[in-house]
């Protein structure tokens, strides 16, 4: 069944929502040109807030006497999106973000929430250096030399526990 557009007028969301059969494309379309606005701007009210990765893989880890629970990003799309969008975080839970190759890892804040200290690990777990991040910020924290593995928890939870650079890790990620 063919269907007419809805009219134009200022009052497009009324006039296109009360017509039947249009979707939301439709009624965007519309409106848009309607009320002179591009479509991205329509778009970018009409797509869902972004939601965390609550649902990766997990390993178990340790910290000396310390348990952590961590989520596994490995591949490119969940290393990117990482812990950005979470509002908060358990004591014992962080994130182990895992590279096919050692190199220099540089990690900023943009869209995450929480405050978070990222510890740069080499191949057999010693933590090479940690770094506290602000939340939103878009400054770069890089590691001190080349490592495969960065592990994430909240800000405060390796100083707490007199964790420190030169530490090691224990896991199966590490071998041991």
């Amino acid at each position: 069944m063919h269907q007419t557009p809805p009219p134009q007028s200022s009052a497009c969301f009324v006039r296109t929502l009360s017509t039947t059969g249009w979707g939301l494309p439709s009624l965007l379309r519309t409106c848009a040109a309607t009320l002179g606005l591009g479509m991205a701007a329509l778009l970018a009210v009409a797509e869902p807030a972004p939601s965390p990765q609550m649902d990766l893989p997990k390993v178990e880890l340790t910290a000396g006497l310390h348990r952590i629970s961590a989520q596994v990003a490995a591949t490119h799309t969940q290393r990117q999106t990482g812990l950005m969008h979470r509002k908060q975080m358990p004591a014992q839970e962080g994130m182990l973000f895992v590279f096919d190759e050692p190199g220099i890892q540089c990690f900023w804040m943009k869209n995450t929430l929480l405050p978070l200290t990222a510890a740069f690990v080499a191949d057999d777990g010693t933590i090479v250096n940690l770094v506290d991040m602000q939340p939103l910020s878009e400054k770069s924290h890089c590691s001190a030399k080349p490592v495969r593995f960065v592990l994430e928890m909240n800000q405060g939870w390796f100083s707490q526990r007199r964790i420190q650079p030169g530490m090691r890790l224990s896991g199966k990620p590490f071998g041991r």
